[in-house]
C-alpha cells in the first residue's frame, strides 16, 4: 500500500513540474521578462540564466539573460565552447550613459582577462568599446551574438554595430561575464546557480 502511495506521490510531482515547464514560457527579474526560448541563426537556444546588476543597492541598472544552444552551468563551457550564443540585456535607467557603459565595459575586460591576452587584443576591445556610443534608458537593449566561425556581433539599441570575428575576443567576453573574476551575483545568475 505505502509502494503506492509513494509511486502515485512521485508521478504526481512529475505531472506538476513537467506541466509547469510547459507554461513557463519566460522567466521575470526586476520586472523585465525573458523568454525560456529564442530561434537564432536557426538554432534553438534556451535561457541558461538571467541576472541583474543594481548600483548603490537600490539603482536599478540592467536585467541580463544568458542563451545557449546546450545550457550548461559549467562557466569554463560558457566561455569556450562553439555553440550559438547569446546575451539579451535590458536596461533600466537613464543614468547609464554611453561614456559610463564604454568605460565600465573596457575595465570589465581588463579586470576579467590575463594582461597578456588584454594586451594582444586591445585593438578590438577598443573598437567594441567605441560601439557603445548612446545613452541608455529604460526599455532599450543590447544584444552579442556568437556564432561559430563568424565571432561576435552587437546590436546596440536595435541597431548592428558590428561583429569582431573568431573566438578570442568572444571567449574574453564570456569571460568577464561567468569567469572567475565576473561579478559574483552576475556570474552565478547567468550559469542558473
Amino acid at each position: 500500500m505505502s509502494r503506492r502511495v509513494v509511486a502515485c506521490t512521485v508521478a504526481l510531482f512529475f505531472v506538476f513540474v513537467l506541466a509547469g515547464a510547459g507554461f513557463a514560457g519566460e522567466v521575470e527579474i526586476l520586472g523585465v521578462k525573458f523568454p525560456t526560448e529564442k530561434t537564432i541563426e536557426g538554432k534553438t537556444l534556451k535561457l541558461n540564466g538571467v541576472s541583474y546588476l543594481k548600483k548603490f543597492g537600490f539603482v536599478k541598472v540592467y536585467a541580463v539573460g544568458l542563451y545557449l544552444e546546450n545550457p550548461t552551468k559549467d562557466p569554463k563551457e560558457v566561455i569556450e565552447s562553439e555553440q550559438v550564443k547569446y546575451m539579451l540585456t535590458h536596461y533600466l535607467t537613464s543614468k547609464a550613459t554611453a561614456k559610463k557603459i564604454s568605460e565600465g565595459f573596457v575595465e570589465l575586460m581588463e579586470a576579467g582577462n590575463p594582461k597578456d591576452l588584454v594586451d594582444a587584443n586591445r585593438a578590438d576591445i577598443d573598437k567594441y568599446a567605441s560601439w557603445l556610443d548612446k545613452d541608455m534608458e529604460p526599455g532599450l537593449t543590447s544584444e552579442s551574438l556568437y556564432v561559430p566561425g563568424k565571432g561576435i556581433t552587437l546590436t546596440y539599441q536595435g541597431q548592428v554595430k558590428g561583429t569582431i570575428p573568431g573566438n578570442t575576443f568572444a571567449q574574453m567576453y564570456y569571460r568577464y561575464n561567468v569567469g572567475e573574476k565576473a561579478d559574483k551575483k552576475i556570474r552565478e545568475g547567468l550559469l542558473g546557480l
